[in-house]
């Protein structure tokens, strides 16, 4: 019998259930018929974090930011190209810290960009400061060995 996962929608955020197995595959959502991965960042809020990191059972890796950040401003091209490398084992969403600075002070996020890691609500990895595509690509993929 195969494991059932809930993935989040990163248009309307309705949890979905997929088989482990069909993960690679295309899937919908199941209520507004959108693509359940996109290959792009989901921006959040505390809400749709709440459904994405912590209902859903996918790894969310979250880049915190703000607009007025040069190095945020950097970042983002390179983290825009690791969610088409990452998905769908995980999900890439971004956190503007000026409107959502509860989610920032509940992760001690001090600096940014900051990316962190989160499975099921709970912090896996930890890092700060922009970086090149390989290097994102690497530091996820050796984070998510520990999920």
């Amino acid at each position: 019998m195969s494991e059932t996962l809930h993935v989040a929608c990163p248009t309307c955020d309705t949890l979905n259930r997929m088989p482990r197995e069909r993960l690679g595959q295309a899937g919908k959502c199941g209520s507004c018929g959108n693509p359940l991965f996109s290959g792009a960042p989901v921006p959040m809020d505390a809400r749709r974090f709440a459904v994405h990191a912590e209902r859903g059972d996918l790894p969310v890796l979250v880049d915190f930011w703000a607009a007025w950040c040069g190095p945020c401003r950097m970042m983002a091209p390179v983290f825009e190209k690791a969610a088409g490398e990452l998905e769908p084992h995980v999900r890439l969403a971004k956190v503007d810290t000026e409107a959502s600075p509860d989610l920032a002070a509940r992760f001690g996020v001090q600096s940014i960009p900051t990316l962190v890691l989160v499975h099921h609500g709970r912090e896996i990895a930890r890092t700060s400061g922009a970086m090149p595509l390989p290097a994102l690509l690497a530091w996820t993929r050796q984070a998510l060995a520990a999920v």
